[in-house]
């Protein structure tokens, strides 16, 4: 069974960074893009950053110039580097695989709360 298996969340100030990782269970080839997406309570799950196979990638107007994603195709990771963190930043973060216009698996997410 495939699995995506976010870590890196946690507990920060404002202002701090955190990298996100979402490692699969298989090769990154098998996909057409890795997302970011996140959920703040009460709020709509937006889409963060996306990456595609051939290294194109897609940031949120809201978070541009503060969050990064990559990917390391040797280790099946793909990264959201989060810097300048802000209070509404906070959200779970969930990577989710995109093939063929079809979303065919998700993580489980991993908190992140700004919070001073």
């Amino acid at each position: 069974q495939v699995q995506l298996v976010e870590s890196g969340g946690g507990l920060v100030q404002p202002g701090d960074s955190l990298r996100l990782s979402c490692a699969a269970s298989i090769s990154l080839s098998n996909f057409d893009a890795m997302d970011w997406y996140r959920q703040a309570p009460g709020m709509q799950l937006e889409l963060v950053a996306s990456i595609t196979s051939s290294g194109s990638t897609y940031v949120l107007d809201s978070v541009k110039g503060r969050f990064t994603i990559s990917r390391d195709d040797a280790q099946n990771t793909v990264y959201l580097q989060m810097n300048s963190l802000k209070s509404e930043d906070t959200a779970v973060y969930t990577c989710k695989a995109l093939t063929h216009g079809v979303y065919l698996y998700s993580g489980r997410g991993t908190q992140v709360t700004v919070s001073s």
